[in-house]
């Protein structure tokens, strides 16, 4: 139910801050535009990319209803048979919308592939792969971005048509792409996930048109108007950091009234999944809520890391503990509660 957002947690669920607390350096925030103290957080921003995000995103919504906005990272778009994909916010819409195909990670749930495959008799690239739910999403974007529409609204129409109560906004509606050296060369961020299965070491990550990328109104709305900002556990390198990245996002977010709150990807001091240990080795950070904490230093306030997370918890912020394991619905709606009760009493000290 939207506005129900602290209940108490399950047993073995609950969130503690841990004892190494030190958060002289962490993010100086403006008072809180809250309308009363000790009300429920209701309206969030939630950064997210990637399975981790787009789950705690589906909890969020499930807690919230339309007071969340997504904004979902581009740096993954790409264009392949003959539609304009868009990876991370398709993601959300389909978690958020209750048809992500869980055990593949990604698509809708009993989709077919019976256009991809007829394609694919005809020369198409057999690589890159869409069910059919999914690339009728893909076919709409692109007609409506060709002619002269918004990745924004043409993403608000995707998310209308399914029915999802949150927003899921684009973190810009000029092109970025995230480009990977690996085995010598530069290649798109999708090639090197499924081509090289996301395992060859990472050599450089560049991010191309980010010098030009803007946000959009919508973005800037939705983090000054938050109570909340969530930064969701995502791959930090290649799924939070091109949002980041968007000139004007990390500012306002920095000059946001709202607390600001980071989930570490890190479940028992492991990636559930993706090759985020590989992009921390390449930028030289430690593989541990720390590092992951190091890299939003100045933006967040605190870091929510696993229980059973056996590496020391990040220090220059407040750090959290609490089981962030997202297996089902459930947990997931726990673990968003556990962020908002979080948020509240960082807003309140």
């Amino acid at each position: 139910m939207p506005g129900s957002a602290s209940p108490a947690s399950p047993k073995g669920t609950r969130f503690h801050e841990s004892c190494n607390r030190s958060p002289e350096g962490s993010r100086l925030r403006r008072t809180a535009h809250r309308a009363s103290p000790g009300a429920p957080i209701v309206k969030v921003a939630l950064l997210a990319g990637g399975t981790g995000g787009a789950k705690l995103a589906a909890g969020m919504q499930d807690v919230v209803g339309d007071e969340l906005d997504v904004i979902a990272n581009t740096g993954d778009d790409i264009e392949a048979l003959g539609v304009y994909v868009s990876p991370d916010p398709d993601l959300v819409t389909y978690w958020l919308a209750g048809q992500i195909d869980q055990l593949r990670g990604w698509g809708i749930k009993d989709d077919t592939f019976n256009v991809f495959k007829r394609m694919t008799t005809f020369g198409a690239p057999d690589w890159f792969s869409l069910s059919d739910l999914d690339l009728a999403a893909c076919l709409y974007r692109r007609d409506f971005v060709t002619e002269g529409g918004r990745l924004t609204d043409a993403q608000a129409q995707i998310g209308r048509g399914l029915g999802i109560a949150a927003r899921v906004l684009p973190m810009s509606d000029q092109p970025v792409r995230t480009r990977i050296m690996s085995s010598g060369s530069w290649r798109g961020l999708q090639e090197y996930l499924i081509l090289e299965g996301g395992a060859a070491e990472v050599e450089g990550v560049e991010l191309e048109g980010i010098a030009e990328a803007e946000p959009t109104p919508e973005v800037l709305a939705a983090i000054a108007e938050a109570e909340l900002i969530v930064i969701g556990p995502s791959n930090p390198v290649i799924s939070i950091g091109p949002i980041l990245a968007v000139p004007g996002i990390r500012d306002a977010i920095i000059e946001a009234s709202a607390p600001v709150v980071a989930v570490s990807p890190y479940v028992a001091g492991k990636v559930v999944k993706g090759p985020t240990d590989l992009f921390m080795k390449a930028i030289g950070r430690s593989t541990t809520a720390a590092g992951v904490a190091s890299l939003y230093e100045g933006i967040i306030e605190a870091m929510i890391c696993d229980a059973d997370d056996p590496d020391p918890a990040p220090t220059g912020v407040r750090a959290f503990s609490a089981s962030t394991l997202m297996h089902s619905t459930e947990s997931r709606q726990t673990v968003a509660r556990g962020v908002l009760k979080v948020g509240l009493q960082l807003a309140e000290t």
